[in-house]
């Protein structure tokens, strides 16, 4: 059993840790408001995760399986197909994903 100074050591670097990281953005937001590199990565960020997670998705499918990957491949094209119908980004990852679940699940 660790002594009681050690832990209350590791709690207080612990906890000191914590509310920094959690203060940080606050601190910072004030030096990169105005900021065109902050601009720019808030406008891609969002394109480049949903890339990420497309193009892992879409490696790890089994084309060998009973179902040969269609309920993730069927989701791909609704959540594409809404997303040019609509253009509302919401609405095409929640029909997507209903797609995709629905056609896994039946499989």
């Amino acid at each position: 059993m660790p002594e009681p100074g050690y832990v209350v050591g590791a709690l207080a670097a612990a906890v000191a840790v914590t509310v920094a990281l959690r203060a940080l953005p606050f601190v910072a937001r004030a030096a990169v408001k105005d900021s065109p590199l902050l601009a720019d990565l808030g406008r891609w960020m969002p394109l480049g995760a949903v890339t990420v997670l497309a193009v892992y998705g879409l490696t790890r499918l089994d084309l060998h399986g009973a179902d040969r990957g269609a309920g993730p491949l069927l989701g791909l094209v609704v959540t594409v197909v809404v997303h040019l119908w609509r253009r509302s980004l919401l609405l095409s990852i929640v029909a997507g994903t209903v797609v995709c679940v629905a056609v896994s699940s039946l499989a």
